[in-house]
């Protein structure tokens, strides 16, 4: 195995930047498809473990795992922060042909996520009562959702380099490798969850156990492939210090930006929570269900980052577009397919969860509604890939925030004052209309700004951006007030 910081970064395609040639359709194709791969396993794993729950006969600790879901996805949007953030800049210098820098920035990205995972877990466990009292968990429910995440939460500090290590593989190309993290540990959880649950008699804890299984498994696979491609050298205090305001740069509103469908999650089981846990595990296994389902688009978005990243530092404005065009398309079409696949098979589904009543009503109602939702869902992901991969990191974050405030609560609100727990869902579908046509238009208009941008300073023939100055936050333009406006006219997302 050659050791780390030494030599180029390879690729398997003979060069470092694959992603600047050939067909847009087919990068799109391969690198949301690989990702999918490993995302759906792990959703897929989730969802069987919420299974085996749901069989232990108590909807009180289905509700239980929901909220213990929430309160650990604050921690995974975290997570996601520092991996967007080094991806963009990893693909960056990557399109830039400068793999020194490359890993000098994957280097630094890790320390960070080292030290944020633990400090993040420690906080969390630190309010984790009133954190789960504000959302609606109460008696039975408040005591199962602790102790799942007393056990799952410290293993965060294995997520945490796991998923960055995807982002770091992704970000060379890496496709397969990136998948082979995730697979590794859904593969793995999919024997050690049953036998946790059931054979060991544990329940709930067994599931919280087999957590922390799987994210050994992911940091373990994820530091072979980084290993194996050259992306990590020895740390150097210097450079992790002086790396940390560009690395904020993007991770910061990106960490934002994700915490911002974590506030709406907790918003929505807190509206549900009136409507008491048959309703709070309805809409859990939406939540678990969505991810499955519409893997694809969360698998896009963060595919087509190091497209975009790659396309940027090598100067093709033109394949940026059709990146967006594509994948526009893409999201179209999986919707359509998923959607009817969901309202076909709804009534078995609730079965197999044993929902009833309130719950089954919820849930075939999800089914029924989720594909325009998802399809303006999946438009917004794509537009946020683009802000965090383009230096306009705050566009996705004006964005989301919006979605998860001024289009979450308030249609909630009306919903379920109206509709009772289905006009929750439907409330906080409307919003994902105007932000995912709003996202998409913006991030067109970003692409046109840095292309504009590029040709003033530069010249006939512009230099291809280096991965630091490529690192800009969105500058206080009419770009930021229409992403504002457009936030304040708009609903969810």
């Amino acid at each position: 195995m050659p050791e780390a910081g030494t030599g180029a970064v390879p690729d398997r395609d003979g060069g470092a930047a694959r992603f600047v040639s050939g067909s847009i359709l087919r990068h799109v194709v391969v690198m949301s498809a690989t990702g999918s791969v490993g995302l759906m396993a792990i959703f897929a794993v989730d969802l069987l473990s919420l299974f085996y729950v749901s069989k232990l006969g108590d909807p009180a600790l289905t509700a239980a795992v929901g909220f213990a879901s929430i309160v650990q996805f604050f921690a995974i949007a975290f997570n996601i922060g520092l991996m967007i953030a080094a991806g963009a800049l990893v693909s960056r210098a990557i399109g830039a042909n400068d793999p020194a820098d490359a890993r000098r920035i994957a280097t630094s990205v890790t320390v960070h996520c080292v030290i944020a995972s633990a400090l993040l877990a420690a906080f969390l466990l630190a309010v984790l009562d009133p954190l789960l009292s504000a959302i609606g968990a109460e008696g039975h429910t408040l005591d199962v959702a602790r102790r799942y995440l007393w056990i799952s939460l410290p293993s965060n500090l294995l997520l945490g380099p796991g998923m960055l290590f995807t982002g770091l593989l992704r970000a060379v190309g890496a496709a397969r490798e990136a998948m082979y993290v995730t697979l590794g540990g859904a593969v793995i959880t999919v024997f050690v969850d049953p036998l946790l649950i059931f054979g060991l008699g544990l329940g709930v804890d067994g599931a919280a156990l087999a957590v922390c299984v799987a994210r050994v498994t992911f940091v373990a696979v994820g530091w072979v492939g980084v290993r194996r491609y050259r992306l990590l050298e020895a740390p150097r205090l210097t450079a992790v210090l002086g790396d940390l305001p560009l690395v904020t740069r993007i991770a910061g509103p990106a960490v934002l930006t994700n915490l911002a469908p974590s506030i709406a999650s907790a918003f929505v089981a807190h509206a549900l929570s009136g409507f008491g846990p048959p309703a709070i595990a309805g809409n859990v296994v939406i939540e678990r269900l969505a991810p499955v389902a519409f893997c694809g688009l969360f698998a896009m978005s963060g595919s087509i980052g190091p497209i975009l990243g790659q396309n940027w530092g090598a100067g093709r404005f033109d394949r940026m577009r059709g990146v967006l065009r594509v994948g526009a398309a893409v999201t179209a079409l999986y919707v359509v397919v998923v959607w009817l696949l969901l309202a076909l098979a709804r009534a078995p589904l609730a079965g197999a969860f044993e929902l009833q009543g309130v719950a089954a009503d919820l849930f075939a109602f999800f089914c029924l509604v989720s594909g325009p939702v998802w399809f303006f869902n999946g438009l917004l992901f794509l537009a946020n890939a683009a802000f965090n991969n383009l230096g306009f990191p705050f566009l996705s974050t004006l964005l989301n925030w919006g979605r998860a405030t001024v289009g979450t609560v308030p249609p909630a609100l009306l919903g379920a004052a109206w509709y009772g727990p289905e006009g929750v869902i439907a409330g906080t579908g409307l919003g994902s209309i105007a932000f995912g046509v709003a996202g998409l238009a913006l991030a067109f208009r970003t692409v046109g700004r840095l292309e504009r941008g590029m040709s003033l300073a530069a010249g006939p023939a512009p230099e291809p951006p280096s991965a630091d100055a490529a690192v800009q936050a969105a500058p206080a333009s009419g770009m930021i007030a229409v992403a504002g406006k457009a936030n304040v006219e708009a609903g969810t997302g």
